[in-house]
């Protein structure tokens, strides 16, 4: 679930931070830059783990600041595919499930990822299971904030970053749809046994 990754940056400290430790100001700048942000194709990163190696601090005529190129290992989280792991039901709609870990919302479980036979209630706006017992068929529902095993299937990165006006799409629909996305979603599954709420398995 969490991987070490390592990074290379070039931090820039203000003259006013010059105070500080060396170290005690690259790590607070890192962790500034790096900590809950989605870094494209590598995950969501969580915290400095170390730096490896500083090089020498050097400055540009003009700016009072200095810049330090550092490497770096941060703790990011970007699950592996065939990773089973716990969240809680964040919402529902007639695409999927949104799955939430509290610290990581984009996971969705789509329609055709669920048990079978598996229907959308359009009056309780929720999942059901159609769990076939010997008295006939039962809905199990998936109710919102209840836990939920799952599996991971895809994670899927999005390049976010903003786009000049020569690159921006005529059609207005389609650029508001693009900034609505988000950077990194993970695709889950819970179509086999063990999986999905896990008061449908310890009762």
């Amino acid at each position: 679930m969490f991987v070490l990754v390592e990074m290379k940056d070039t931090v820039r400290i203000q003259p006013w931070l010059f105070k500080l430790d060396p170290n005690e100001a690259i790590i607070n700048e890192l962790n500034k830059k790096f900590a809950n942000k989605v870094v494209h194709n590598v995950g969501l990163c969580i915290a400095l783990w170390d730096i490896q190696k500083m090089e020498e601090s050097f400055i540009f005529p003009g700016d009072g600041a200095h810049h330090t190129i550092v490497q770096f290992r941060y703790v990011v989280f970007r699950p592996f595919v065939d990773e089973i792991l716990l969240g809680k039901i964040k919402s529902c709609s007639k695409e999927g499930v949104c799955v939430s870990m509290g610290f990581f919302d984009d996971i969705l479980i789509p329609a055709d990822s669920m048990q079978d036979p598996t229907r959308f209630d359009e009056n309780e706006q929720l999942w059901a299971w159609e769990y076939q017992m010997e008295d006939g068929k039962h809905d199990l529902f998936m109710d919102i904030g209840e836990e939920i095993r799952f599996r991971v299937v895809d994670n899927t990165f999005v390049d976010t970053t903003p786009v000049g006006p020569e690159n921006v799409s005529k059609d207005s629909d389609v650029t508001e749809h693009e900034v609505k996305k988000s950077p990194y979603t993970i695709t889950a599954s819970t179509s086999e046994p063990g999986l999905g709420l896990l008061s449908w398995w310890n009762s």
